[in-house]
């Protein structure tokens, strides 16, 4: 049996009547940019999340990096961030000319909250922490510190799309929350397309002046912008998918109990689970000391996986220059030597699941 990490047509199949009559009323409209469809998935997304606002942008990446910028963030200033993320949420950082300070992660693969203030210099100005993998964070305490050092809190919820910690939407806590709508993400678009999800007025029209090309009104530029803007058509899509984005949770943490209950090989360690959050299951993450040899093997079974992520982004080349070296963040780097992620998606069939399940437990080391 062949199994991908990830068959997106198979969610498009799910609801394809719906996608293809959402794409025509779009292509029949002859309005494509910033429309009543990008305004109409904004409020529906924004309430979706428990937000005043929703400011849709052109990628994930772009989504970060205007919420920096519009949040004054550049120069000397220092924004905290996880070790073991997406080197996405770091570009947005040094994009703006800030200077990332990396922390440890948790447990849980997520910002260690313990960790940051032993971080804070006189310098830090936010904290930007990722819900990775579709687990949230362990928000009431960095909220708590972000607060009691007037600290800036931007959100990267790129992977964590319904996910909810003591009962409040991951996006809804900080300054800033922050989407990628990339198509392997549990609300993806059919191209790449981002948002912005906050409460602050100002705020918001900032970032609608920012990916406008820094302008309210056509011609008249405000301020230096860029060309940042979600599109009709994806729009459109979003909604779609939104209205059903419940059900493919719901069928990602079956595929995802089914794994922890059925993988039983203590060669693999399963993810945790972290109280009072909820997993949406972006991606199914174990560690295995012998990565590359599970990795191969799996591989000769038909079982597709893939390392999220195999460089820490403080031993990336391109951040070279912060001077870093390995050893500096080894939690991080641990996880990046032994973290593998199993095939999970929309549409995964029983016996597929099963036949990863029986291929894990009879790997042995």
């Amino acid at each position: 049996m062949k199994i991908d990490l990830a068959v997106l047509g198979r969610q498009f199949e799910l609801y394809q009547e719906e996608y293809e009559e959402a794409a025509l009323r779009v292509l029949r409209s002859g309005w494509y940019v910033l429309g009543p469809e990008v305004e109409a998935f904004e409020q529906a997304f924004a309430a979706y999340v428990g937000r005043k606002y929703c400011i849709g942008v052109g990628s994930g990446l772009d989504a970060l990096t205007l919420s920096v910028r519009a949040l004054g963030i550049g120069g000397r200033d220092e924004v905290l961030v996880p070790a073991n993320t997406y080197i996405a949420t770091v570009l947005a950082i040094t994009a703006n000319g800030a200077t990332p300070v990396f922390v440890e992660p948790d447990a849980y693969f997520t910002l260690d909250a313990a960790r940051i203030e032993a971080a804070i210099t006189e310098r830090t100005k936010a904290i930007m922490v990722v819900h990775l993998y579709g687990q949230a964070a362990q928000m009431d305490t960095i909220c708590r510190i972000a607060k009691a050092h007037g600290l800036h809190l931007i959100e990267d919820c790129a992977q964590s799309h319904g996910a909810k910690f003591d009962g409040t939407m991951t996006g809804a806590f900080g300054d800033a929350g922050c989407f990628s709508f990339y198509p392997t993400k549990n609300l993806g678009a059919f191209g790449d397309a981002g948002a912005v999800v906050t409460d602050d007025a100002e705020l918001a029209k900032t970032l609608r002046m920012l990916r406008n090309y820094g302008s309210e009104k056509k011609y008249h530029n405000k301020i230096l912008g860029v060309n940042s803007r979600l599109d009709e058509l994806q729009a459109a899509l979003l909604r779609t998918k939104l209205g059903h984005l419940a059900e493919l949770i719901a069928e990602r943490e079956r595929i995802a109990a089914a794994y922890l209950d059925g993988i039983q090989n203590p060669a693999i360690r399963l993810p945790k689970l972290r109280r009072n959050a909820n997993h949406v299951w972006h991606q199914f993450v174990i560690q295995t000391e012998d990565r590359d040899g599970f990795q191969t093997y799996l591989a000769d079974h038909g079982i597709q996986t893939v390392i999220h992520y195999p460089i820490p982004p403080h031993l990336s080349e391109c951040y070279q220059y912060l001077g870093h070296k390995a050893g500096d963040y080894p939690v991080a780097e641990h996880m990046a030597k032994t973290v593998l992620s199993l095939p999970m998606f929309n549409g995964m069939r029983e016996d597929e699941v099963q036949y990863v399940i029986e291929t894990v437990n009879g790997y042995v080391k």
